[in-house]
Order: C-alpha cells, then structure tokens, then sequence
C-alpha cells in the first residue's frame, strides 16, 4: 500500500526522538497503521545537525514552509514550539489540505480555536496527544476512552520540572532556588525556567485538558496562574507534618455555574496515589461519573516518551486518512456544533479548603481574635497547629487548615487578619485539593 509521507519540521530533541523510534520501530508501525509512515522531509536551521541524524537518508532544507506547500507530503508534525511562526506554518499546512501533528501546546492553548476550525473547514485533523503530559495518552483517554462519562474534575501533576523541584525540596529540605540551581545543572529546568516555575507551561496543557473534559472552547486567558517560585520550604515541611504533600496542580472543574481552571500549588493527603507521584514525572487523575477516579502516570517530557505520543497520533491520522471527516474523532471530544457556552469561573467564586500560615506574637487572645474574623467570613477551622517559640523570640508560626470556603471571602479575611496589630508581615495561603471524587 502507498505509504504515508510525512513532512518533519524541526529535528531537536522531540524531532530526533520521532525519527529514532519511528525507524527502530517501522515494521511494527506498518503492521499497526496498515501503510508505511516514512520522514521524507525535514525542515530544520541547523542542518548539520539534520544531516548527522538522518544519515542523509532523506531531504533537508532550512525553509519550513517549502514542506507545507510540497504536495508529496501527506502530515506536517510540527515540533518548531512558538506562537508566531508555527501558527503561521501550521494554518498554511492545513490550507494545503495536510494532517498536522504537533507537540506545542502553548501554540493550541492561545490559537487552538482557531486553528481547528481551519482544519474543519478544510476536513483536516489537528492531533496534539504530545501536546500534554509527554507519554501518558490522557487526549485520547479523554476524548475517546472516557466518552460514555460526565467528566467532574481533572487534576494533573503536569510539569516535571516543577514537581522534581518540590520533590527535592521536600526530601533535602532545600530551598527554592537552591534546587532550581540543581534542576537546571542536571536539565530538568531551562536556563529561563519562567514558563515552568511560574505555572504558565501547566496552565497551557490544563486548559487543553479542559476544553475536552467539558466541550468548552479553548480559553487560556481565563486561568488562573500561580507557580512555585515563591512557595517557602517550611510550608512544605510544615504540610508534611499534617499528613499532605504539596504538588503543583492544573485544576479543572465542573460547576453549575461554570468551569474552574486554576494552577497553583496544592496541598493534596498524602495517602492520595497523585501525592506520592516524585521526580520529573506526571500523572492525571480524572474523575467520570460512571467510571470514578482513573489516574494515568508515566513520563511528561523527553525525547522517546514524547515521540511515542507524536508517533501514536501518527498512526491515528495515518489510518483514518480516508476516513469522511464527519466520522472522524472531533479535535476536542465534542462535535463542532455541540460546543458549551459554559463559562469559566473567576477565582473569587472558587470553592476550596485552604492552608494558612500567619506570624503571630505569642500571648493570649491573639488566635481568638484570628478565629473571629473566619467565623464572621463563614470559614470554619478544620485542623490548627502553633509552633513553639524559638529561643529569645516573642512570635511564632501558626497554621490553620480550614473546611471549604470561598475564595474571595479568605480574601477578606487575609486583608483582616494582616491588619491585626498582633501578627507580622503576610499571611502565606495555599489551596487545598482531598481529590476523592
């Protein structure tokens, strides 16, 4: 049978672990896709590099919009990253009616509606599975293994930078920076890690995950971003004392009134399978009303693990190549003309359990006067613990846990108790998830 040719744009780490395992494994892909799927094209600027790779095995060019209009390719997989010009590679590929894989979820997160209502129109598919969580397949979980369920959450450990930084933190009791000093040395974290430690790279993927849990168009400029560069080890050990971890989450959430989408670290049980989820891995717990929890783990990021999704959308779009695209999977779960208006939530309507930590002067009346600023905001106090003093020192830490409560009200109280003569500086708060469906 014809093979399918396809059009590589940018062999770096992901591009050259696509060619890799796509050539060590060709027999067994053919044997899965039907026809032989062949790298006959790569765009990339180092072409040395290109040409080391592929053993001159194919044709390499530094134009990456000469593969887009060459009409001897079937699929562009994108692998260049960016907003501007793959947005513009992308649109052009599927104007010249070609399949797109890509890998570049910040390029969906922000230009995702628009670039799959170009490929409907052009009955083209857009698949992006190596857009989240590397390896682990939670798209296709999502959009298709779960169909039957009424999705209510989605809670995801989905930036191996950031949870290797907390795991180290946690175990070698270690600063922020001092850790992302390590992360960096070891190549867990860029040499501009802003996209990672600030939660933007996770709320780019959440929001994805979200658009196809819900049937909600893809709205990034609604979540709610908070990352790890300012969270202090003492809370973390401090949680761990309380019996929780803390992870940085992307959070999205059913209400009746809408959708939470929110990434910000969270203090999860630590009996929670998610909890115990170490290093530079990820996991995705989904909670369906039929199904109930289903966690899936594995590897968010690398070259092999990232490629074995691009190949497996690879295979996907190579076997419904002919397929009417009326019967084709959606991009997003839901049909085009099936899409919700739900919108989503601003983080003052959110509903959750909270840590907070205050500096408060050690003498009596001091966490009455704390409790009676909660309990005038309907927050009720679940767990309290207060450190003992350290020596020659007249103030101290304490940490409540509340019950669930809604932000803006915690709000409220934050600002009350931060004007009390009795407590210094700012009150540290941290959302808490129990994540039992």
């Amino acid at each position: 049978m014809k093979p399918i040719n396809v059009g590589l744009l940018g062999i770096g780490t992901v591009g050259g672990g696509t060619w890799t395992v796509l050539t060590r494994n060709q027999e067994e892909i053919t044997r899965r896709a039907g026809r032989p799927i062949r790298i006959t094209a790569v765009a990339d600027r180092n072409l040395e590099l290109a040409r080391t790779l592929t053993d001159g095995q194919v044709k390499l060019t530094d134009d990456a919009f000469s593969l887009v209009k060459d009409p001897d390719i079937d699929i562009i997989i994108e692998l260049i990253g960016g907003y501007t010009t793959a947005r513009e590679l992308v649109l052009q590929a599927i104007e010249n009616g070609k399949h797109v894989v890509t890998a570049n979820k910040a390029l969906l997160a922000v230009h995702g509606n628009e670039i799959f209502a170009a490929a409907q129109k052009k009955g083209v598919m857009v698949a992006f599975e190596a857009a989240v969580a590397g390896g682990i397949p939670i798209i296709k979980a999502l959009r298709e293994g779960l169909s039957a369920n009424r999705i209510q959450w989605i809670a995801g450990i989905i930036n191996g930078t950031t949870n290797f930084i907390l795991s180290e933190m946690r175990d070698k009791g270690l600063s922020f920076n001092a850790v992302l000093n390590e992360a960096q040395k070891l190549g867990y974290a860029e040499a501009d890690p802003t996209f990672d430690i600030e939660g933007i790279d996770a709320a780019h993927k959440a929001t994805l995950m979200a658009s196809i849990a819900f049937g909600i168009p893809i709205q990034f400029d609604k979540a709610h971003i908070e990352g790890i560069s300012k969270l202090d080890a003492v809370d973390i050990k401090y949680a761990e004392q309380l019996g929780y971890r803390i992870k940085l989450l992307g959070i999205a959430k059913r209400q009746e009134k809408g959708v939470e989408l929110r990434v910000h670290p969270t203090l999860i049980p630590e009996k929670r399978l998610i909890a115990n989820v170490e290093g530079a891995m990820n996991a995705v717990l989904v909670w369906g009303d039929a199904v109930g929890a289903t966690l899936y783990y594995g590897k968010g990021a690398g070259a092999e693990p990232t490629a074995s999704a691009v190949i497996a959308d690879l295979v996907d779009v190579t076997r419904l190549h002919t397929a009417d695209p009326q019967h084709r999977v959606p991009h997003l779960a839901f049909q085009p003309g099936q899409m919700s208006d739900l919108p989503i939530l601003p983080m003052s309507a959110v509903e959750t359990a909270y840590y907070l930590r205050l500096r408060a002067l050690d003498k009596p009346g001091v966490l009455a006067d704390v409790t009676r600023i909660l309990a005038d905001l309907n927050i009720s106090i679940d767990a309290m613990m207060q450190k003992e003093p350290e020596e020659g020192e007249d103030r101290t830490d304490v940490v409540i846990l509340t019950h669930v409560a809604r932000e803006c009200d915690v709000d409220a109280a934050i600002t009350k108790i931060e004007a009390l003569d009795s407590i210094t500086g700012k009150v540290t708060r941290i959302r808490m998830e129990e994540l039992k469906g």
